[in-house]
């Protein structure tokens, strides 16, 4: 029987290969190795907060867990919301008010464009979290919290690094 050339040609391929496929093992393993970095990426328990080197956070044993709040930050020399400068300490510390205007009007700008309708009446369900170096003064971290407090924020936290419990 006449076979056409392409018929011949595929014949002579599948003795060569001896009939057998072979599975491209490199594309599997790529799709694995993205799958395997994206679950890794997106299974965190609580909010990341962002670090600065020029904070550092006092260690404490507490077992509750992060949530997603507003986050202040106090290193050395600026106060920081959600990563924008508001002020410098030197400006707050001077001043004689218990609580701090420039901070006050960055805590009420995100009041009222960032918080979930569900909290916006209520104080109580409204969180703040204070990222302070463990070196700032008292005096300092009171008028943050104050400034907190006055521009409607009912449940203030202090942000820091789990050390392990102390068997004994």
């Amino acid at each position: 029987m006449n076979h056409s050339r392409r018929a011949q040609r595929m014949e002579r391929h599948h003795r060569r290969s001896g009939g057998r496929t072979a599975i491209n093992l490199v594309s599997l393993m790529d799709i694995f190795t993205i799958l395997v970095f994206f679950l890794l990426v997106n299974s965190s328990d609580g909010e990341v907060l962002p670090t600065l080197k020029s904070v550092e956070l006092p260690e404490s044993v507490s077992e509750e867990k992060p949530r997603e709040t507003v986050v202040v930050m106090v290193s050395g020399e600026n106060i920081l919301v959600h990563g924008k400068v508001v002020a410098s300490v030197a400006q707050i510390l001077s001043q004689p008010e218990a609580t701090s205007p420039r901070l006050r009007q960055a805590l009420d700008d995100i009041n009222s464009r960032a918080l979930r309708a569900s909290t916006h009446n209520d104080m109580s369900r409204r969180e703040a979290t204070i990222m302070g170096d463990k070196e700032i003064p008292y005096r300092l971290l009171k008028k943050v919290m104050a400034t907190c407090t006055e521009a409607g924020f009912g449940r203030i936290s202090l942000a820091v690094l789990q050390k392990p419990l102390q068997e004994s």
